[in-house]
């Protein structure tokens, strides 16, 4: 298996050394580069070439949810996992929103971290457990007058809703609800017997049909309708 090319963003050194060691002890991963803040990571975009961005909140400068969108162009198709101290709603709410994979606490396990990041790789969604009651009253919440993810209004779905969720087939329900699982692609394709391609383009056509930017999303979107 091809290790993982993890960036590690974070401006606390000796944790960040700390998690560098024990991230390193896993043969999965790589550690390709490290930075103190975003725009650091940024710099670097020319020499890293990371699969998965390992990013903390609380940041000089730029904090690292705002960050995503200029991270998530200078390293096209690296995934963007936070692992953060916030259990701040709007926090895991901007994050989301922003495209990030996944949303950790620094209290999480290595082991388990370790795994997560796999998970992310895998095309899973990852949310710490302490975060999942608020990760999906943030996305219910309405943010400035404006819905923090399109599709999640209140206790009930708008009729346009039930329009979008009508125009997905069969097949892209099932996958739908295997996403609010934390399925990825892989695990997926082996419990509908199908190519790991093809669930693929299922997930870009529930993607388009939701007007949804990540499986984060797609899951909350299934969980405000009690369809996980």
């Amino acid at each position: 298996m091809k290790s993982i090319k993890l960036l590690v963003v974070d401006d606390h050194t000796l944790f960040r050394r700390g998690l560098i060691a024990l991230l390193s002890q896993d043969e999965r991963l790589e550690i390709v580069g490290e930075a103190g803040d975003v725009g650091e990571a940024l710099r670097g975009a020319g020499r890293y070439a990371p699969d998965v961005i390992l990013l903390d909140n609380h940041l000089p400068g730029v904090r690292g949810v705002d960050g995503i969108p200029a991270l998530k162009e200078a390293y096209p198709g690296a995934h963007v996992l936070m692992l953060t101290v916030s259990e701040n709603e709007e926090d895991l709410a901007a994050a989301m929103h922003a495209g990030a994979d996944g949303y950790l606490l620094k209290t999480v396990e290595s082991d388990q971290l370790c795994d997560s990041i796999v998970k992310v790789m895998g095309g899973a969604s990852v949310i710490s457990p302490e975060m999942m009651t608020k990760f999906v009253t943030a996305f219910r919440a309405k943010v400035g007058g404006q819905e923090a993810v399109a599709g999640v209004h209140g206790d009930a779905p708008a009729p346009a809703e039930d329009l979008a969720l009508e125009s997905l087939s069969g097949r892209e329900r099932e996958i739908l609800v295997l996403i609010a699982r934390g399925d990825s692609n892989k695990v997926i394709a082996r419990e509908l017997d199908i190519a790991e391609t093809t669930v693929k383009v299922h997930v870009q056509h529930i993607f388009r049909k939701l007007n949804l930017t990540s499986r984060v999303q797609v899951a909350v979107y299934a969980a405000a309708r009690g369809l996980g």
